[in-house]
Order: structure tokens, then C-alpha cells, then sequence
């Protein structure tokens, strides 16, 4: 089913996720491999709770070609059936608790698992997924009982790790296959920022996420420690970070802008930590300017895609003056812009990104539709991933994105990114959160309307936020209206759910 082709990786050493579990126990043995709350699980414990799990979905019937699905907030527990999944050598399948009863049975039934473990809170609707057994997650250790611990799969790197559903944005879930190859490569990635042994990182963010996936699964192959949050909570996070002295971060901008605005912010030492990564989305330069200021270690903005192929990461300590890219392509990315005919373009030209690295999917699963449009096709027959971003790359190499394709807005014949009109809206004092979309008109085809959500004690009309804009805007960009919100739709991760705001206005 591989519909993608990577690189090759000179001298590669490839370590299957259980055997890193697996050494890890072995050498690490009173070190806290997992703390959630109170309670702390050493390395040893970790990897025996692992082995038992194993075991028990070998007894099963669970390993290499099947599939076990979850449906859980963050839990001591889940980490333990991730990592036994994966060590059995099957294929863990984390479903966003976020979607709806009817997305859920549509994820269930293509992937194909047979077991299904569902937190006490998602039980009534896990118990409605039709033909598949569930299991309480909460009560792992009673399912596991006595079983025998068992050892690592011999996997191979085609093997499938994970299948990680889209968060929907654009519609219909589709199921992203990552294999062992993908996860064993972004190992060597994510330790050039510092990540080792040493490292303490914490869990903010949903494990049905690859946000969260990015930085767990590399931390625990190396033997980190690993601080667990059930719920992002800004008083929490400080208080975690300040009370285990915590290195690494992972967060989405929604979380860095929570945090920034919270009080109490300044009351905590935050001098342990060493780097603090941003997914998800671009961060405003603004608030990257905020966090910069107030909290010590580095700040690395990191771009890319769960399906994989392409990725940059911004150093925005050293980089002052790019604040407003999304970084440089890391060692072993090529990445390209390419024009509506597959051309590709020059630097400087504005088109679709694609890129290709040792890190790409195979596939979607089961749609290979889906997987055919993804694909560009260098000249040397190189298979390369469409992103959907529109950008261009600059004369130092630095990623400008400009749009999601389908974002952007076509008025009188002008293409308009929205991501432009929103970068205006966010240097507004009045104005903490902002998103553009197209609306029908009659006379220019397609119009930018304006969603802005004001800072709190903010008290600014619409119509003067929109003449603010316009009047740094250019004639053929200007915004028709603005709607003043209290929120706007995000995804579990903090994407902006551009479709809800669409929907009422693109009826037909």
C-alpha cells in the first residue's frame, strides 16, 4: 500500500521502539520513567507494566498485522497501552475523544481493530462502536492480570507503528499510517534540540495528537521522564514545570498565548527549561516576542505535517528578524514550491509547498485515492508530499507561509491570503485572536470577512477594527466586514476550525 517512497539514510541504526523500552528498564531502573500527579513510575515498573501488557495482547490475538484502538483522555494507563501495543508489534490506533459517535464507528470500522479501550468517561459512547470488544482502560492492571510479560516483536521498519485520524479540518477524518521507520527517524531529529536521557518533558496536549507523539515517543526510546497533565491548566503547567525542574515543552500557540496571559505567570521558575517547541500553527510574531522575554531556554517554532515528508524549525532566539517565517528545512528535508501546473518554482515564487524527508508516510489507510492526490513527482521520479500550504521560500531559505490552498480568498480575480488579512488583525492592541475566511459577492465573486475576538476590557467596535485593517491593507486585500466573537472554533489542538465559520455562509 506505500504510495511514498523515502530516502535512504546513510548509516542508519534502527531500534525498535519495544527494545528501546526494553533497554531502558534494564539501565535505567529507579529512574521516573512516568509521573501523573502524585504518582511516579520508575523505569523498571514502566517497562514490566509494558511487558505484562504485551503479554496479555499476544494472549489476545493482538500483534504484528492487527490493530488496537483507544479512546482516552491522558493517562498513566494509556501511555502504558501505547507503548504495549507498539511492543506487541501491533499497530496502536489513539481516537480523538473530540469527534463525534458517528466519526468514531467510521474510524473503528477502517482500521479494523478488535479491541477497544475506552476511559470510564468515554465508555457509553466506545460502547456504541459496534462490532469490537472494549475494554476499561481505567482498570488496565485487572485486564493484564497475571500475564506473563513478553518480549519485544522483531519488528521491521515497514511495520505499521500508528494510525493517527486527521482532526478533521477539512472535513471527513482520514487515518495517517506511520511506520516504524517514521518514528525511529524523528528519534535522531528531535535529539539535535537537546532531547536525551536527562531530559524532563511534560505531556500537555492529547496523545491522539502528532503534536504530542513528537516529543513523547523520541523521549521515552531515550529514557527521559515523562510528566503527564490529563488536562492543560496554565496554573498547573507552572506549577509542574516548577516543582520537577522540567527541560522540554511541546505546545500548540493556543497554549502559549493561555500562558502568557496568565497572572501569575512571572511567579514561577521556569529557569530549568532548556527548549520549548510550538506545533500546530504559526506563532505571531507578537506573542513569540512574549515568550522570548519572559521565559528562559529556547523557543523553537517547528512546522510541518502528520503525514510527514516536509519540516522546518525556527531557532527564534537566533533569529529575530524571521520571526515572521516558520524556519529553515531540517538535515535530510528537501522541500520545494511548485506552481497550479506542477511546476516547480524559483525562490521567491509564491506556490504549494512539498517536501520530501526519511520521515513519510506510506500511505492514508485504505484510501489510496487520497494518498495519489498527496503525491508530486519530482523530474528525477522522486516522491514528494503536497502540504495544501501556499508559500515561498526567501533568500536566506526561510519558509514564508502565506495560506492553507483552500483558504485562500480569490476576490475580482486577486488571490488574497487570509493569513496575510489575520497577521494585520493580530497587531491590533484591541485585538487577541483573529481568522479570515471567504464569503459570497455578488460583485467580486469572493469577499474577506473578518472574525476577531478582543482582549478582555477591550471595548472596540467592529467597524473600527475593520478601517484600522484596511488602512494598512492593500486596495485589492481589504477586509468587507468584521464579527466581533467571544471564541473561536479550534480543533483539540488548536487549529482553527475554518468550515464552522464557513458553513453558514456557503450553504449551497
Amino acid at each position: 500500500m506505500r504510495m511514498f517512497t523515502p530516502p535512504e539514510v546513510e548509516d542508519e541504526v534502527f531500534l525498535s521502539f519495544g527494545h528501546a523500552i526494553a533497554r531502558n528498564a534494564t539501565a535505567l531502573v529507579r529512574k521516573p520513567a512516568l509521573i501523573l500527579g502524585d504518582h511516579q513510575v520508575s523505569w523498571a515498573e514502566f517497562g514490566d507494566r509494558v511487558a505484562r501488557t504485551a503479554g496479555r495482547l499476544a494472549a489476545a490475538g493482538q500483534g504484528p498485522g492487527t490493530m488496537v484502538a483507544s479512546l482516552s483522555e491522558n493517562s498513566a494507563e494509556h501511555v502504558v497501552l501505547y507503548c504495549a501495543v507498539v511492543a506487541v508489534g501491533a499497530c496502536i490506533v489513539p481516537l480523538p475523544v473530540s469527534a463525534t459517535g458517528e466519526a468514531l464507528q467510521r474510524m473503528v470500522a477502517d482500521c479494523g481493530a478488535e479491541l477497544l479501550f475506552a476511559s470510564a468517561s468515554q465508555r457509553p459512547i466506545a460502547d456504541q462502536m459496534g462490532d469490537v470488544q472494549v475494554i476499561d482502560l481505567d482498570q488496565l492492571s485487572d485486564w493484564v492480570g497475571k500475564s506473563a510479560p513478553a518480549a519485544p516483536a522483531e519488528v521491521t521498519s515497514d511495520d505499521f507503528f500508528n494510525v493517527i485520524y486527521s482532526s478533521g479540518t477539512t472535513g471527513l477524518p482520514k487515518g495517517i499510517v506511520h511506520d516504524h521507520r517514521f518514528r525511529s527517524r524523528q528519534l535522531a531529529r528531535i535529539g539535535r534540540f537537546g532531547v536525551t536521557a536527562e531530559a524532563r518533558m511534560i505531556i500537555s496536549t492529547p496523545l491522539y495528537s502528532n503534536t504530542t507523539l513528537f516529543g513523547m515517543l523520541p523521549a521515552i526510546m531515550l529514557g527521559a521522564t515523562l510528566v503527564v497533565m490529563t488536562k492543560f491548566d496554565t496554573l498547573e503547567f507552572l506549577e509542574l514545570s516548577q516543582r520537577h525542574k522540567l527541560t522540554h515543552a511541546t505546545l500548540v500557540p493556543v497554549q502559549y498565548t493561555r500562558l502568557m496571559a496568565e497572572p501569575r505567570f512571572d511567579e514561577y521558575d521556569l529557569s530549568s527549561y532548556s527548549c520549548k517547541f510550538s506545533t500546530s500553527a504559526p506563532l505571531p510574531p507578537a506573542l513569540i516576542a512574549q515568550v522570548i522575554e519572559r521565559w528562559p531556554g529556547n523557543l523553537i517554532e517547528v512546522y510541518g505535517m502528520t503525514e510527514g515528508g516536509l519540516s522546518t524549525a525556527l531557532n527564534c532566539r537566533d533569529f529575530p528578524d524571521k520571526w515572521d517565517t516558520v524556519g529553515r528545512p531540517g538535515d535530510g528535508v528537501d522541500m520545494r514550491v511548485i506552481d497550479d501546473t506542477g511546476a516547480e518554482l524559483p525562490p521567491g515564487g509564491y506556490g504549494e509547498v512539498v517536501g520530501r524527508s526519511g520521515s513519510m508516510m506510506p500511505a492514508y489507510l485504505n484510501l489510496p485515492d487520497k494518498s495519489a492526490e498527496l503525491l508530486w513527482r519530482s523530474p528525477q521520479g522522486e516522491d514528494f508530499i503536497r502540504s495544501g500550504d501556499m508559500g515561498r521560500f526567501d533568500a536566506d531559505g526561510f519558509l514564508h507561509l502565506l495560506d492553507r490552498k483552500k483558504d485562500m480568498i480569490i476576490s475580482g480575480g486577486f488571490n488574497i491570503y487570509a493569513a496575510d488579512l489575520e497577521a494585520v488583525l493580530h497587531r491590533h492592541p484591541d485585538v487577541a485572536d483573529a481568522a479570515v475566511i471567504a464569503v459570497p459577492s455578488e460583485a467580486w465573486g469572493e469577499t474577506p470577512l473578518a472574525f476577531v475576538v478582543l482582549r478582555p476590557g477591550a471595548d472596540c467596535e467592529a467597524e473600527v477594527v475593520k478601517g484600522w485593517a484596511n488602512a494598512q491593507l492593500g486596495k485589492t486585500q481589504r477586509i468587507s466586514a468584521v464579527e466581533v466573537c467571544t471564541d473561536l472554533p479550534r480543533s483539540e489542538i488548536g487549529k482553527v476550525l475554518k468550515r464552522e465559520l464557513r458553513a453558514p455562509y456557503w450553504k449551497e
